[in-house]
């Protein structure tokens, strides 16, 4: 790709500044396509071919929405993919993108180093939407100025269109809340752009020009911008010309065939552990390729109450799935004796199932893969960007856990859906709504629910307390309202009453939050005779609790599991 040298200063992280307002001087779309291998391109044609896939493409420079743009145009049936701001076009073209979205972030484009979109956002001549950091990158590379807010911006503020006719702003009322949150401002804008909407402290709170390039000071993704559906919405369908052909009936065509494909004559085997993840992938991938399958049921001693019973009446009795049981209560106990780190924890069982999954391989006979319900915003929390732009926040069964002489290849059909997406695979592929509906269940099980050592007896404790939050919960017709609800128990003892006699018992929590895919979730709101039926029924019905408290903290600054 060649630009004009006197155009362009090449910054020490690879991305481009645009230094004149003229236009850039590029190759084409098609010849930048040119430039990619022959082995990549066929590649890419075959991720366009069938339903004519088109996508696109956030690029993230480490806003904490980011995960929420994606879902937002998923919403509207035209995939999406949350990809780091430095990824090279080789991997960004397979994909089709008609268009590209620069997210938030904690930067400042004026500070060294500040990370910036790459040239192929601009040479591909798609049409581009800044949102916050991105609208101050674009602003930035295409001329214009960036300087610090006298006057910053954050929480709700009235946007005031200007331009009633923008393809943008199609459907929009004259004036509308949106959520701001930032601290620099834009001075002057790029040449060719004119100012679409404005706030109080933000004369250029969205911007366009004629070639579909977009900034928006604020943040359309979140529910606090009502119109912000409408505007994502206007540009990937108005503005990118998007056909809007990614449907869950499709995406269940193309894994099948995909599984098909990539597993061919191979053996799979699949970690049944009952919940949604596990169920879903276990069902896609038997939908595939049938007996191919064995699914591999482990009890680890960290399952919660009837779990096993459950899974074996859907998937053995109803489905006729292989099903392999294996009891390692003991094995996992005694590798946990003694851990207190929840880093800890979940190595040691991501490993210990590795092992037991290679083992049972063994058995078998030949197997190829691996299969794992792994969702995006686990690879998310999991793996920080390349570039740094957006920090780890723990690592996850799923992703981390896994140790590096695994001799299984991993097969992961549900690695870039959101929960709820996977639930409408689930109800897609015929699975019963009890299973597709059941709140999320850690990988490591009760093991990061027992705070501290893991013992038989903390882990009874633990599961009695939890099956009566449960049972409340569904007996208030709360379960469906709640993204999860569950009991932890904590290392903490304290001194209590029961009838005539001293006690000194465990200290029990209750966790539940509503959440729309786990990025961000608040807490419940349960109502006081709720939580009181809770507490009397968990103080006097499990021995050794003698104790219950309520935990009322949000993610941010909280996660929802305590481990």
């Amino acid at each position: 790709m060649i630009m004009r040298e006197e155009k362009t200063e090449e910054t020490p992280n690879g991305s481009y500044r645009v230094a004149t307002s003229g236009d850039i001087e590029v190759s084409t779309y098609l010849e930048i396509a040119k430039e990619i291998t022959g082995e990549q391109q066929a590649v890419r044609r075959e991720a366009v071919s069938g339903a004519e896939r088109e996508s696109i493409i956030v690029l993230d420079f480490g806003s904490q929405y980011s995960m929420l743009i994606a879902r937002r145009i998923r919403e509207c049936h035209v995939y999406c993919e949350l990809l780091p701001h430095d990824t090279p076009w080789e991997k960004i073209a397979p994909l089709n993108p008609k268009g590209f979205i620069l997210s938030g972030g904690p930067a400042s484009v004026y500070a060294p180093g500040a990370p910036l979109p790459p040239a192929y956002v601009y040479e591909s001549h798609l049409p581009v939407m800044g949102i916050c950091y991105g609208m101050q990158a674009l602003t930035t590379q295409l001329g214009g100025r960036v300087a610090p807010g006298d006057k910053h911006e954050y929480g709700h503020v009235i946007l005031h269109l200007s331009d009633l006719d923008s393809p943008l702003l199609v459907d929009l009322p004259p004036s509308t809340p949106v959520w701001m949150s930032h601290g620099d401002k834009i001075e002057e804008m790029p040449p060719g752009f004119t100012p679409l909407a404005h706030t109080e402290n933000s004369p250029y709170a969205i911007m366009g020009n004629r070639k579909g390039f977009y900034g928006l000071q604020f943040h359309p993704e979140v529910a606090h911008t009502p119109e912000g559906k409408t505007i994502l919405k206007n540009f990937v369908y108005r503005v990118c010309g998007c056909k809007g052909n990614w449907t869950v009936g499709n995406f269940v065509s193309e894994s099948i065939a995909r599984i098909k494909e990539q597993v061919g004559d191979g053996k799979v085997i699949n970690a049944l552990s009952g919940g949604v993840d596990s169920a879903v992938v276990a069902t896609l991938i038997h939908r595939a390729i049938g007996d191919q399958l064995t699914c591999i049921f482990v009890n680890n001693g960290l399952l919660r109450r009837e779990e096993v019973e459950r899974t074996f009446n859907t998937f053995r009795l109803n489905m006729g799935m292989n099903i392999v049981y294996i009891d390692a209560v003991d094995r996992f106990l005694e590798r946990l004796k003694g851990v207190t780190d929840p880093e800890m924890k979940r190595k040691i069982i991501g490993g210990e199932f590795i092992e037991v999954f290679e083992e049972e391989a063994r058995k078998i006979g030949r197997v190829d893969f691996l299969a794992q319900g792994t969702l995006y915003p686990d690879v998310i929390e999991s793996i920080s960007s390349v570039s740094n732009a957006s920090a780890k926040i723990k690592t996850h069964h799923n992703v981390g856990g896994l140790p590096a002489t695994m001799t299984l290849t991993l097969l992961e059909p549900l690695r870039y859906l959101f929960k709820d997406e996977v639930r409408q695979v689930g109800l897609e592929l015929g699975l019963p709504e009890e299973m597709v509906w059941r709140q999320p269940f850690p990988g490591p099980g009760l093991a990061i629910r027992v705070i501290g050592e893991v013992n038989k007896e903390k882990l009874e404790m633990l599961r009695s307390a939890d099956w009566i939050v449960m049972n409340e919960i569904k007996k208030a017709k709360l379960y469906r309202q709640l993204w999860q609800s569950f009991a932890i128990l904590t290392d903490i003892k304290s001194v209590g009453v029961m009838g005539d006699y001293r006690t000194y018992g465990y200290l029990a929590a209750i966790r539940a939050v509503t959440s729309e895919d786990a990025m961000t979730a608040d807490w419940a709101r349960l109502p006081y005779d709720v939580l009181a039926r809770i507490s009397t029924r968990i103080v006097n019905e499990v021995p050794g609790i003698n104790r219950v408290v309520y935990d009322i903290t949000s993610k941010p600054p909280g996660t929802i599991e305590w481990e």
